[in-house]
């Protein structure tokens, strides 16, 4: 049973325990509602009994009001392990799954988050996990226990009279097949409406992210007229779904009150005839009045079971994903970067790379140039192992990088994007981030050859001054030359500059790449860029236009530089 919950819903071992408890507990509870429904049908017999020159055992009032209070204490006590079973466990639960999720997204390989949008990621993590959560502490415990408490009474209810038990019962079946036989067209609808919400909440994103070129654009009416449409088409979505589930759901409970109407009329007819004794048409009735509320959210619980499924099976999705494998012994001769023979596409039948292969030494700064579209930045990325290769092989230092895992390929490289990335903190800090045990002087040494040291002296704290959200309180400039002093700090044998220097003057590209050139661990250095003044410098240049590459002799660096202008 508990494997069956956890392969299920993608619990965890606790987790499938504590879900187990709680629909138990909630069986309880719901039993333990029946206890005042037959001490109130005791009671009738007992007043009915000289009407209708009936026996019935004489009890006094003291007794039912002892029998009274012990049904309240052990209607309270299953009610109390019930609530703390469902809600304490499914919040520990849902704890256990946000930081398992983290967890399992740290150990994912680099393709999976270029696969996944960010704004479907982000929906996962948050609104995911917080309709499972609501999900496992409201609707799954009590569905089943519902659904289980309710069977059993049937069953007693059907020994103590078969006829008025199935005269109670008929409908059950029959609303619940209305539910039921609809969770296609639910689940279907349910999916509509997630997309339409995914796509809302990549049109915010991308709004907040772009706020600045749509305004320099005035593209702000025509960008708003298209996200309310996104807005209008996920409120459209979700009014759909719920009334779709709504109007079976209504459907089905309002069939299933007519169950009182056959317990009346099968009822009056089996005391009419003296088939039956007015106390079992009494308890009957009282049962069709309590019954049929649990079986009422029962079916809505089920309703709300085959939305959250579509939750459920999108975490799994996630938990499912292959890890990151591959060797974590790296041993290398040297730190070379050799491309051999390497074909690339992120799309099928639409190659980036044709067969490209050249090798960029250590202690060598290896430019890649060429028109925009033409693969440097992959070269860059395939180079760090960001994607698996359609054919061909990457060495590092002569070992192939294919069979290494990538987190502890990664301890040697320093890559630094065009699009940089920082944290809200300090200066200091955000240096630090490339080596954690670095010293304040390290970090200093590490700023000023990344040309930092000037424009940080002017803040009024130095280098405690905190950027803002992603160095928002920065010039594009000044990013890039804290996100090198990053890559400078970690002083790894294999730097990667993507595009890295493009917002500094040509004077401050040439001195970081000085300042690259003298580390002490004589790095293998792929710079890209469409900066003239940074060629003269390097070691080697590249030239990479339609997935093909070619080497640019010295005396062609002339003209590829003015073909850069």
């Amino acid at each position: 049973m508990i494997k069956a919950l956890k392969n299920k819903y993608a619990l965890s071992d606790q987790g499938a325990k504590d879900l187990l408890k709680g629909i138990i507990y909630s069986v309880l509870a719901n039993i333990s509602l029946m206890f005042p429904v037959i001490l109130l049908a005791i009671v009738l017999n007992q007043l009915l009994a000289p009407v209708l020159g009936t026996n019935a055992p004489e009890i006094s009032a003291i007794v039912y009001t002892v029998i009274g209070i012990v049904i309240l204490a052990v209607v309270f006590i299953f009610h109390y392990c019930q609530y703390t079973a469902t809600y304490l466990g499914t919040y520990d639960e849902s704890a256990r799954r946000r930081i398992g999720l983290a967890e399992k997204l740290r150990t994912l390989p680099l393709t999976f988050f270029h696969q996944r949008d960010l704004a479907d990621l982000t929906s996962t993590i948050m609104g995911d996990c917080a309709n499972f959560e609501h999900a496992f502490s409201h609707t799954v415990p009590q569905f089943f226990g519902a659904v289980i408490s309710t069977g059993i009474v049937c069953i007693g209810l059907l020994i103590f009279n078969w006829q008025m038990g199935l005269a109670l019962l008929w409908v059950a079946p029959i609303s619940f097949a209305i539910v039921i036989l609809s969770r296609k067209c639910q689940e279907k609808l349910s999916k509509k409406h997630m997309n339409t919400r995914l796509e809302l909440a990549e049109g915010i994103q991308e709004c907040l992210e772009t706020v600045q070129d749509i305004k320099a654009c005035n593209q702000e009416e025509d960008y708003l007229r298209k996200l309310d449409a996104k807005m209008d088409a996920a409120e459209k979505a979700q009014i759909s779904s719920e009334m779709t589930t709504a109007s079976l759901l209504t459907t089905g409970q309002m069939f299933l009150r007519l169950g009182l109407a056959t317990v009346i009329v099968v009822g009056n007819s089996l005391v009419v005839n003296g088939d039956t004794s007015l106390f079992t048409y009494i308890l009957f009735l009282i049962a069709a009045s309590r019954l049929y509320d649990p079986l009422s959210g029962a079916m809505a619980n089920m309703a709300e079971l085959f939305s959250v499924q579509l939750q459920v099976n999108r975490l799994k999705e996630i938990e499912n994903y292959p890890e990151e494998t591959g060797e974590k012994e790296i041993r290398t001769n040297g730190y070379d970067i050799t491309f051999d023979h390497v074909r690339f596409s992120y799309e099928k039948g639409k190659p980036v790379l044709r067969d490209v292969s050249f090798t960029a030494k250590q202690g060598q700064v290896t430019a890649l140039v060429g028109p925009s579209g033409g693969g440097k930045s992959t070269v860059a990325k395939l180079a760090a192992k960001f994607y698996p290769l359609d054919g061909g092989r990457i060495l590092l230092g002569g070992t192939d990088i294919a069979p290494l895992n990538s987190t502890m390929l990664m301890k040697n490289y320093s890559i630094v994007f065009q699009d940089v990335v920082l944290f809200n903190n300090t200066i200091m800090e955000n240096i630090r981030v490339g080596k954690k045990d670095a010293t304040d002087e390290e970090v200093i040494a590490a700023a000023k050859a990344a040309q930092c040291d000037e424009f940080i002296s002017k803040l009024s704290d130095g280098y405690q001054t905190v950027i803002g959200e992603n160095g928002s309180t920065l010039s594009g400039g000044e990013a890039q030359r804290l996100s090198i002093a990053r890559a400078l700090l970690k002083d790894a044998p294999v730097i990667l500059l993507d595009e890295a220097t493009a917002s500094l003057d040509p004077e401050t590209e040439v001195n970081v790449l000085k300042a690259v050139r003298s580390l002490p661990s004589k790095p293998t250095c792929i710079i890209i860029t469409h900066r003239p003044s940074a060629l003269n410098i390097c070691n080697r240049i590249m030239k990479l236009e339609k997935g093909h590459l070619r080497q640019v002799s010295r005396e062609s660096i002339l003209e590829v530089a003015n073909e850069l202008v």
